[in-house]
């Protein structure tokens, strides 16, 4: 089989992250529309979610612009007898004219340039009375408050700019929030007949909640040119849990590092305040060094001038000795005492 590497411009099953709950949600979600529909999944990518469309669709085509993409979906999904993949752009399907009743685009509009040709091609091969569910980013919250670029993503849509897109084919819109976060999921054991809720608050109020999601990263609209096509699904909440539940053991995986790395942090502190300490302490021992040798310096000056007037000391000395030597060398002969007597009477010198 064709493996497809995970770049980022799209979802590979098997990719670990946020991610993989966004986007699996998202095809579950859209399965209580799918129910024996003939269904259209445009930019479906490795095809997981055509094929989880089709357990309950009554067909399904995949729609990708990657030749990659469809020839690697074709033989992942070969078994499954009521999928059709193509490679086709998401402005040209190749699709009859009403031929659709449901089309499903997650997270494609924001890739392109074409936005406007490409609902108009979603609203050709639709049926009068078909549903269309698309989802993009919230440009709002997905890029502008977490100054973040998705290097894949062409032009994003905030709120306004979205509603007006899909507004100008299909007047019917059905909007659904969608923001990954932790929860506490209570569920009853037998679903059916059960009504959902939202409950969203925050700890700094716990006590002050709201029945809707603030601040969607994503959007989802359900749109049609029928009012009693969308009527026929009622707006449900839907929950993804995951039984492994890895945003949690992740969270407590990342806090764990951070906890460590502040340890850490506060280890490698002390042994800095103990290495500031010992080099104060080293830094006064060289002052006191230096001073010890400055002293030793001048002893050493001082010792030299000692030395000097005591050599000129001697070398007054050495001369004053040899002139006597001299005169007892001059007395020890025989002409000295000749001229002794004359000396006395002053006759000589």
């Amino acid at each position: 089989m064709n493996e497809l590497p995970f770049t980022g411009e799209r979802f590979i099953p098997g990719t670990q992250g946020e991610i993989w709950i966004e986007h699996w949600h998202r095809y579950h979600f859209a399965r209580r529309w799918a129910a024996g529909k003939r269904v259209l999944d445009v930019a479906c990518g490795e095809g997981y979610g055509s094929a989880l469309l089709a357990q309950v669709a009554a067909s399904v085509v995949g729609i990708d612009i990657a030749e990659a993409a469809i020839a690697h979906a074709k033989q992942a999904y070969a078994a499954v007898p009521n999928l059709e993949l193509r490679c086709a752009p998401c402005t040209a399907l190749g699709l009859p004219d009403a031929s659709v009743d449901l089309a499903v685009s997650f997270e494609t509009v924001e890739h392109i340039a074409e936005q406007q040709q490409f609902v108009d091609e979603l609203a050709r091969v639709l049926k009068p009375g078909g549903v269309l569910l698309l989802s993009c980013p919230n440009k709002l919250e997905y890029t502008d408050k977490r100054a973040y670029v998705n290097e894949f993503h062409v032009k994003e849509l905030y709120r306004a700019e979205l509603g007006q897109l899909i507004g100008s084919r299909f007047p019917h819109v059905e909007w659904f929030a969608q923001r990954p976060s932790f929860f506490s999921l209570i569920a009853p054991e037998q679903p059916q007949g059960a009504q959902g809720e939202v409950v969203e608050t925050e700890e700094a109020d716990p006590s002050r909640a709201e029945s809707t999601i603030a601040n969607a990263l994503y959007f989802i609209v359900a749109a049609s040119r029928d009012r009693a096509a969308l009527a026929a699904v009622p707006p449900a909440v839907s929950v993804f849990s995951d039984r492994g539940d890895w945003v949690h053991h992740d969270y407590v995986k990342v806090m764990g590092m951070l906890e460590r790395s502040a340890a850490s942090g506060q280890e490698l502190a002390a042994q800095v305040a103990r290495q500031q300490a010992e080099m104060a302490e080293l830094s006064g021992q060289l002052r006191a060094a230096h001073a010890a040798h400055l002293k030793a310096e001048q002893s050493v000056v001082l010792g030299h001038a000692t030395v000097a007037a005591l050599q000129a000391e001697v070398a007054a000395r050495e001369a004053a000795l040899g002139a006597k030597q001299r005169e007892v060398d001059a007395r020890g002969g025989w002409r000295w005492w000749f001229k002794l007597p004359l000396v006395r009477l002053g006759l000589l010198k």
